[in-house]
């Protein structure tokens, strides 16, 4: 198993740790940490028969055990899909970034980086049932009628929460910086604010996977350029 970069593998490693599945741990019935080799043996010894997701999982866990908690965080902020890990890792961030402007702007602007406003993502508000039916329809027409239209809306909801479960959309409200500080401060100084926590943040990134990269190198499983 190469990955072709860093940010894909942090991508893949992301994407297996927010995963709940006890195949994510049979990566440690083949593995020793005590043996040399270590993930790139691994990968040599699966051969063309190894899973792809064993190989995220161990990438996974070991850049969550050797990055520090701020790099881990920052990258689990940026790219994990997981509601839950998403927000325990901005949660982290705000403690670790240095900014002048009040908690309130600190934490709605650290949330609006790690979770973008994006193209056609919508809150979904609840829908309304409607059952048409003839005024002269006896009463035990109307309630099977009824009772087949809620049970359909539920279905239809459940069906929709299953498929963003793990996505947070927030309300566009909640980009606009009008709302990010109530003491009327300029909005020259907001933007400024806002700037500012970006950069630091976006450089929490880059030293993240600067890092990562060194980690991934040292295992053997980022492709290298053939000058």
């Amino acid at each position: 198993m190469i990955y072709t970069s860093v940010s894909s593998a942090v991508v893949s490693a992301m994407a297996a740790e927010a995963k709940s599945r006890t195949a994510g741990q049979a990566w440690q019935k083949l593995y020793s940490p005590h043996e040399p080799g270590d993930l790139a043996s691994l990968v040599r010894g699966g051969g063309e028969s190894m899973d792809r997701g064993l190989v995220d999982d161990w990438i996974a866990a070991r850049l969550h055990h050797l990055l520090s908690p701020r790099h881990w965080n920052a990258l689990a902020a940026k790219y994990s899909t997981h509601k839950q890990r998403k927000v325990e890792a901005i949660a982290h961030l705000k403690a670790v970034v240095s900014t002048s402007a009040p908690a309130l702007f600190l934490f709605k602007a650290v949330t609006a980086w790690a979770i973008p406003k994006l193209p056609g993502a919508r809150l979904k508000e609840a829908a309304s049932v409607t059952v048409k039916l003839p005024i002269d329809a006896p009463q035990w027409r109307r309630d099977a009628a009824v009772k087949a239209a809620v049970a359909a809306g539920l279905s239809a909801q459940r069906k929709a929460s299953s498929r963003s479960a793990d996505l947070i959309v927030l309300p566009d409200s909640f980009y606009d910086m009008n709302t990010w500080d109530l003491n009327g401060t300029p909005e020259s100084t907001r933007r400024r604010w806002r700037q500012c926590i970006n950069t630091a943040l976006d450089e929490l990134v880059s030293e993240a996977l600067d890092h990562a990269e060194v980690i991934l190198r040292a295992e053997g499983v980022i492709e290298t350029s053939v000058a």
